[in-house]
């Protein structure tokens, strides 16, 4: 069974079939699954709204001086006791984790301990695949400790999978944020000059920058929930600033504090912090633009210069073969 696993993996016809069909597949799920993706909007409103009701009743609790109740769901039972009985939270817990986790929107308890459970179980996973195909189903002529090595690297990549899950899951968030945010910042002016409270006008911007960016409008619903009921309201726009981490986000958080502080108006700063942030975005746009061609420049050297090659020069070899025969 393993040799016949060896040869299809060296064979070259048999590999290039592979590559080719998970290639087909992967370009049809491409095209197929925005097609049959739903509107999550609403389920991660409800999920917004279970926060603000869990941030209300923290509040309360916390104001009558009794013990506090968590709406937060709760983890899955083998995954909690994986994590109690090897007592991950003193060997791997990282606060950087938390403020990652919430950044990336998972909030709670349960995605903190599912979190240290893939940190425990993917080196595992990565260590045991690498040493079933080094030592099993390939036949390299490296030395025993090269190999050893290779496996020990695939555990450390293990190691860092769930981190780099992380970051991507952050950057996604992010450049959803950041491409809604100017507009925000024009809805809310608009608000802000209308009369409303910065509640009022947090609560109305969340619901109209939903179908633009889930992501903003779900910080900005947790946002109205804490300034409603936590007593210092600067920390609503700290919490603001660092579940975003993003640049514009923290400026404008710094303006509503100065605001609420000193009692400055808020219509020229939110205006001009609009126009800075809708030129933060035109910038980055530009830069990817200005970035495109040398990225292009490698792909139409492999694969663009060659089939020009065989277009223009084909008809003529074809010609001269003809002739010569």
């Amino acid at each position: 069974m393993f040799d016949l696993l060896i040869t299809k993996f060296h064979d070259a016809h048999f590999m290039t079939m592979l590559l080719s069909a998970i290639a087909v597949s992967a370009t049809v799920y491409a095209l197929v699954i925005p097609l049959l993706a739903g509107d999550n909007l609403s389920k991660r409103m409800k999920a917004v709204a279970s926060e603000r009701e869990r941030i209300k009743q923290r509040e309360r609790e916390r104001m009558n001086r009794t013990e506090k109740v968590s709406l937060r769901q709760t983890p899955k039972q083998v995954v909690q006791k994986v994590v109690e009985d090897f007592n991950l939270n003193k060997w791997l817990a990282q606060e950087e984790a938390r403020d990652k986790l919430v950044m990336a929107g998972y909030r709670g308890q349960a995605p903190y301990i599912t979190f240290l459970f893939f940190r425990l179980i993917m080196p595992i996973v990565f260590l045991a695949g690498a040493a079933i195909y080094i030592f099993l189903l390939s036949n390299m002529q490296q030395t025993t400790t090269m190999k050893i090595g290779m496996c020990f690297g695939a555990a450390w990549a293990g190691m860092q999978a769930p981190m780099l899950f992380l970051k991507n899951a952050i950057a996604k968030r992010q450049l959803s944020i950041r491409r809604a945010f100017p507009d925000a910042l024009d809805l809310l002016l608009i608000c802000i000059e209308s009369g409303m409270s910065i509640e009022a006008a947090f609560r109305r911007v969340s619901d109209e920058i939903g179908t633009q960016s889930i992501a903003l409008a779900e910080e900005l619903t947790l946002t109205t929930a804490e300034l409603s009921y936590l007593q210092d309201r600067k920390q609503a726009y700290e919490n603001l600033a660092k579940r975003t981490g993003i640049e514009g986000v923290k400026s404008v958080c710094l303006a509503l504090q100065q605001s609420e502080r000193y009692g400055t108006p808020l219509g020229q700063t939110l205006r001009v912090m609009a126009q800075e942030n809708r030129d933060m975005r035109m910038n980055e746009a530009e830069k990817k633009a200005a970035a495109l061609p040398p990225k292009l420049t490698v792909p139409m050297i492999v694969f663009f210069l060659p089939v020009l090659f065989v277009v223009i020069l084909g008809p003529t070899g074809i010609k001269v073969a003809a002739q010569m025969n």
